[in-house]
């Protein structure tokens, strides 16, 4: 098995998913949107979990947190009775202003700073794959009786990548529903629930896998890796591939709790 460099020695490499990350992606690219290709399998939790937020949104008022550049946001507008999106990234916001409809707006601003608004404001809240340390907040804006979903990535999710492509992409050790559990704990919820479910997902090709590892980083990371390892990524791909692509697990936690 080839033995890769830890991409995160790169002098431009940025720790994924913080701020500073965040504000990166923001300014390259405006949304936060995968550059990668690939064939999920149906039904994931992704699609599983889009589909129960759109059951719960009609005619609600419904806080979106996390929301990236807002196209799911605008997605729920279409139903809600109002949504308001709240991310911390300024770029994300303006680009979903951009789009948004009369009911729907956006709200920029930091968890750590607590959520600006009103006790009992909303009937319904979801984190799509946003702050985990939203949901101890989220009982005192959520009406009593009032629904909260989240999606969160499994901590199986994409274990493969790490045997297949070794220090290119390094071991999970947020321990992501251990932290979900937690933060639930010290939240107002009457009921709660974590549900993991997993399926398959099919890169279509090995430049995918560089993309995927290289997501939100500078194009000179990318640049940097692609000239170095293109040719044994290729060699790894082709020989573990299927014909729909390499499959990798596919993993989500959904989060259902009542306030």
């Amino acid at each position: 098995m080839k033995n890769f460099s830890n991409p995160s020695t790169h002098p431009d490499w940025l720790q994924p998913h913080s701020k500073e990350w965040y504000q990166q992606l923001g300014k390259f690219v405006g949304k936060y949107q995968y550059p990668w290709h690939s064939i999920v399998d149906e039904p994931n939790g992704e699609s599983i979990f889009d589909a129960e937020v759109m059951q719960r949104v009609e005619s609600k008022a419904v806080l979106d947190i996390g929301c990236g550049h807002g196209d799911f946001t605008i997605q729920c507008g279409k139903i809600a009775e109002k949504v308001i999106g709240f991310d911390n990234t300024d770029s994300f916001i303006k680009n979903g202003n951009k789009n948004k409809k009369q009911n729907v707006s956006f709200v920029i601003g930091d968890i750590k700073d607590g959520l600006p608004f009103q006790a009992d404001e909303f009937d319904f809240a979801y984190i799509r794959k946003g702050p985990t340390s939203a949901y101890p907040l989220l009982g005192e804006v959520v009406k009593s009786g009032g629904e909260v979903l989240g999606l969160h990535p499994g901590d199986k999710n994409g274990c493969e990548l790490v045997y297949l492509f070794p220090d290119l992409f390094q071991p999970n050790s947020q321990k992501i529903k251990a932290r979900v559990e937690e933060r639930l704990r010290n939240s107002r919820y009457h009921e709660v629930s974590i549900e993991e479910i997993n399926s398959l997902e099919y890169f279509q090709s090995p430049d995918d896998i560089l993309r995927l590892c290289c997501f939100g980083q500078k194009e000179t990371v990318y640049r940097d890796l692609e000239e170095e390892y293109s040719t044994d990524v290729r060699r790894i791909f082709v020989q573990y591939a299927t014909c729909k692509g390499l499959p990798v697990t596919f993993s989500r936690y959904l989060v259902r709790a009542i306030v």
